[in-house]
């Protein structure tokens, strides 16, 4: 498995599949843009990816030519609750402020809906969504509330990050109650404790987490290559989308 991984991430690095940016509207009006991520037919299965506070879809510059390795298709997003990483500009958070809206954690989750919405007229095949920080505490929300929609969660560094903008301190705990896919939650060593109840609260058989035996790191950019323990985070996510298989 760790040879065939790093293989996979070496021939992701060296021949990345171009993108499409395409660009769908949140509930409100506004324009959310995306990076289509494409290389397989329609009967592929379909991942919506979601970046970190203060980022952009950008996060997933090498994440998600991997993902095509693989075997799934992509969906980027820049969510309005961001701003600039690796050198993409959130382009959604810019149209949120041109329209006046609101660009808190919480005003985001249209555009996690609207996102989810676009993408199923994408694919045939199983839909999974992913996020990272506060958009990780989402993707949770999102698939309790709307148990039918989505196949499976990729949860990295969730936490109850929405206390200050208004929400119950166990907002996403009482969705997470909800949930029927399986869900895959990873972060930091010391991040655990933010994320424990959530976990808990899971009702499903096919769950699973993990943590690195190093300090690991915060949200999706677990997963960069720039970081030593990056394999260990691969090894654990191509376990969890393997499991999904069977």
């Amino acid at each position: 498995m760790k040879q065939f991984l790093s293989l996979i991430l070496l021939f992701s690095s060296l021949f990345a599949v171009a993108s499409e940016k395409v660009t769908f509207k949140a509930a409100d009006g506004v324009e959310v843009v995306a990076d289509l991520h494409m290389s397989h037919p329609k009967s592929a299965p379909l991942i919506v990816l979601f970046h970190q506070a203060g980022w952009s879809r950008g996060e997933y510059l090498e994440i998600a030519p991997t993902l095509n390795r693989l075997g799934y298709n992509c969906l980027a997003v820049d969510l309005r609750s961001g701003n600039l990483v690796n050198g993409i500009r959130n382009e959604t958070h810019q149209h949120a402020k041109a329209q006046m809206r609101q660009t808190r954690y919480v005003d985001a989750h249209q555009d996690i809906e609207a996102a989810v919405s676009y993408a199923k007229s994408l694919t045939t095949g199983k839909l999974l969504i992913w996020g990272s920080s506060y958009s990780s505490a989402l993707v949770i929300k999102y698939a309790g509330d709307n148990p039918d929609v989505i196949q499976a969660v990729l949860s990295f560094s969730p936490g109850e990050y929405f206390r200050s903008q208004g929400k119950p301190e166990d907002w996403i705990t009482q969705s997470a109650k909800q949930i029927t896919c399986p869900v895959f939650i990873t972060s930091a060593r010391n991040e655990k404790p933010n994320w424990e109840a959530i976990y808990e609260a899971i009702p499903v058989d096919g769950k699973m987490n993990f943590l690195p035996e190093t300090l690991g790191n915060h949200g999706s950019s677990a997963l960069w290559v720039r970081y030593d323990d990056h394999e260990a985070y691969w090894t654990a996510v191509v376990s969890f989308l393997k499991s999904l298989e069977k």
